[in-house]
């Protein structure tokens, strides 16, 4: 079950020849691979690409239509050396992940698949997670490209060009027998428009036919002698190719200007947003015209020598829009023109941050300043400018009323931790840190190792990438490290030493299977490992939209599911093995890991804990329910409360739970200084906050309430009952309460 359905969406992909297809950039790369005549696609998902794997996922009828092989992979390495079957035979093959740390996961398979190249179209679709929105460290893929010698497109985030860029990508991969990198940025990703679509093709060369006529070429196989000759072949051959196709097919465009004295060359997703700048400036018109001349480069490796040269001769400065750092481009084209002898001066830089995301504001501010230096009268001639100073200064305005004035001076001076433009927004809106959904049944595993930490003392916790990580955050505060999606346990592997307490690490369903099972609990058997292994099942890679996994309880007709994690760890050796079926029960976890952390027992001790991921049951059960109610059938849903009366006001139980829906109001009792707790209407009736209450000692005021839809004649008779025992002991206690007024 993913996050969302593109059933309705994908059946634009059957549009043919002329027609007009409108739509998310994410349906039009789809479109576009099928237009190329793709033979396999293979991924794994990841923002931003994770929507892109389940349009091929909805869009398996039409895949299948087509002779189009499509499969999730186990892992971004399994997808990459799937297009294994693009080296000896012709068949154009696509793959695609969330890079850096998907193209991490790839990495031997690229290397080996760049250095022998390949014979049939092979196309790797990274989605670039950089800039503040990201989830991950922030790196580029571009290093990686150069690393490997894999030519990278960075289309403009249109349509029309991210179409064409895949078209592009597989005529380039088999005019250099080089694999193709293809980046699309966040924007690019989601960005909506259209463009006049082309007939799906078939591919010319089917896997089947492959399988019918087996080729081997030993010259391909990176192995001595060969694997020596590759490094020369790539850039003798190779390269030359892949330069003149870039050229005699334009990949890369030129905008023209009247200001030809200047000229800006960007990588072409940064276009938009460069266009943006410029109009700010007064520079572009609403139809992205521009003033000042531009390269785009779609290509940003290799770089085309000629046509920077052809575009920096006759200008005295230019400015270079390259996001993220090291500048690798920059240096590139300084090296360029300087051996070429041209004067050029080249700004980057300079003028722009070295690191962060280049927002249409950060491009703006320094795109001004390079016209200052070299146009300032560039910058004398437009209204926008002006309006745009005004709109700043108000801005400056509000942070400086916003900025919070400390009672008294800081005695200990604190490091720098934030970016100046990241400090400026801390300012004016509070900081609202990644958390838990409502009801997330991963919650209260950490409740319960807070407790058993209080009962037993701090431990060391490595934890792992996925939703889990959140407990690191309040109000858990657990955790010490993390390497890698189901590097978990592989992170607490160097504590594997006698001592007073055991090591605990974490890690999700997902990555389990993504790399954990081998490189976390397999080593961990084959080390004779002491330490403590929760691995947190939610039935779903949950982290990444909701896609089903091997050990989903979910029947998938296209997918294996069902395949139990324990059957796994014990499968590998793991003899201590405890499967918790209910994560809300708070006392048994804590109880169980208690157990894990005392127990006499050597080798590794593995938690499975299992409760449905609390977004994908809403997701599954909310239109089951309004189907029940609308048919007249009695249903119930489960309400949770906290009596006012009851709660002392000690809010340990948001403390240990910290769900969004456990929020705190005013008791109405003036003898109440505190407020008390109060379970919002977001509630989704876990129970969890219930459960940590008591399995702390805190206290009963926690009450369940059953809201009963179509009640039954007993059900009515019942809540009469109820009503009337409740409405006689209320009015015995307020006759009580009015005796002890007197």
């Amino acid at each position: 079950m993913a996050e969302r359905s593109f059933k309705k969406e994908v059946q634009q992909l059957r549009i043919g020849e002329g027609e007009e297809f409108r739509g998310e950039g994410i349906l039009a790369v789809t479109k576009g691979l099928l237009q190329s005549g793709v033979g396999y696609v293979a991924g794994y998902q990841g923002s931003p690409i994770s929507h892109l794997m389940d349009v091929l996922a909805d869009a398996n009828d039409i895949l299948q239509e087509l002779g189009v092989h499509f499969e999730a992979s186990a892992s971004e390495a399994t997808a990459a050396a799937t297009l294994a079957a693009s080296v000896m035979y012709p068949i154009r093959g696509a793959v695609t992940w969330k890079s850096t740390v998907g193209t991490n996961v790839a990495s031997d398979a690229l290397a080996n698949l760049a250095s022998g190249g390949v014979t049939g179209g092979a196309l790797v679709i990274v989605g670039e997670d950089y800039g503040e929105g990201s989830s991950i460290m922030q790196e580029r893929s571009h290093a990686f490209a150069m690393k490997s010698q894999i030519w990278l497109l960075d289309p403009r985030p249109n349509l029309e060009s991210m179409v064409k860029a895949v078209e592009d990508g597989f005529e380039l991969s088999e005019a250099s027998k080089t694999p193709v990198m293809l980046q699309l940025r966040i924007r690019g990703c989601h960005v909506h428009g259209r463009f006049i679509a082309k007939e799906n093709k078939r591919p010319a060369f089917s896997l089947a036919e492959a399988l019918e006529s087996p080729a081997r070429d030993t010259s391909r196989i990176v192995l001595p002698p060969a694997s020596f000759l590759h490094e020369q072949e790539k850039i003798k051959e190779r390269w030359p190719a892949a330069i003149r196709y870039i050229k005699e097919h334009k990949l890369n465009e030129h905008f023209d200007g009247d200001q030809k004295d200047i000229g800006l060359i960007l990588q072409g997703g940064l276009y938009n947003g460069v266009i943006r700048s410029l109009q700010l400036l007064g520079l572009a018109d609403n139809f992205g015209n521009s003033r000042i001349p531009l390269y785009v480069m779609n290509v940003t490796y290799p770089v085309i020598e000629d046509e920077v040269i052809d575009f920096c001769r006759d200008k005295r400065a230019v400015l270079l829009l390259e996001e993220g750092q090291p500048d690798y481009i920059e240096q590139n084209l300084h090296a360029v023109l300087r051996r070429a002898g041209i004067d050029t001066h080249l700004s980057g830089k300079d003028v722009l941050p070295m690191a962060g995301e280049y927002t249409t504001q950060v491009m703006r501010d320094g795109v001004r300043e390079f016209l200052k230096r070299h146009r300032p009268e560039s910058l004398q001639t437009h209204p926008a400018v002006a309006v745009d100073a005004q709109a700043e200064a108000r801005q400056l305005e509000i942070t400086e009323v916003s900025r919070p004035k400390p009672a008294k001076p800081v005695a200990v001076e604190q490091p720098i931790t934030f970016h100046k433009q990241v400090e400026g927004l801390a300012s004016v809106v509070p900081p609202r840190p990644a958390g838990f959904c409502t009801g997330c049944p991963e919650r209260p595993i950490f409740s319960a190792l807070t407790l058993a930490q209080e009962t037993l003392g701090q431990h060391h916790i490595s934890c792992d990438i996925g939703c889990h990580l959140f407990s690191i955050l309040p109000p858990f505060n657990l955790g010490a490290t993390t390497m890698g999606y189901g590097l978990g346990a592989s992170s607490a592997a160097a504590f594997n030493v006698p001592a007073a307490k055991r090591p605990i690490s974490i890690m999700g369903d997902g990555g389990f299977w993504h790399n954990g099972l081998s490189s976390g609990i397999g080593n961990a058997v084959f080390n004779k490992y002491d330490g403590v292994i929760v691995i947190v099942d939610n039935f779903y890679a949950s982290a990444t939209g909701g896609q089903d996994i091997l050990s989903s309880r979910a029947e998938n007709p296209d997918r294996s599911t069902n395949n139990p994690i324990d059957h796994a760890v014990r499968g590998v050796g793991v003899k201590w093995v405890r499967t918790l079926d209910r994560t809300y029960d708070v006392a048994r976890v804590r109880a169980t890991i208690e157990e894990a952390l005392t127990t006499d027992i050597k080798g590794p001790k593995v938690i499975i804990a299992q409760s449905e991921c609390m977004l994908n049951k809403q997701r599954r059960i909310k239109p089951l329910f309004n189907k029940a109610v609308k048919e007249g059938k009695r249903v119930v849903k489960e309400r949770f409360g906290v009596d006012p009366d009851v709660c002392t006001g000690d809010h340990a139980c948001i403390r240990l739970s910290g769900c969004p829906s456990l929020s705190v109001k005013d008791s109405g009792d003036p003898l109440k200084e505190d407020p008390v707790a109060h379970v919002e209407s977001s509630c989704v009736g876990c129970g969890n906050c219930g459960e940590v209450a008591h399995a702390a000692v805190l206290c009963p005021s926690f009450y369940r309430a059953d809201i009963v839809h179509n009640p039954t004649g007993g059900d009515r008779f019942l809540a009469r009952v109820r009503g009337a025992v409740i409405g006689f002991l209320q009015r015995r206690r307020a006759a009580r309460l009015a005796q002890y007024a007197l």
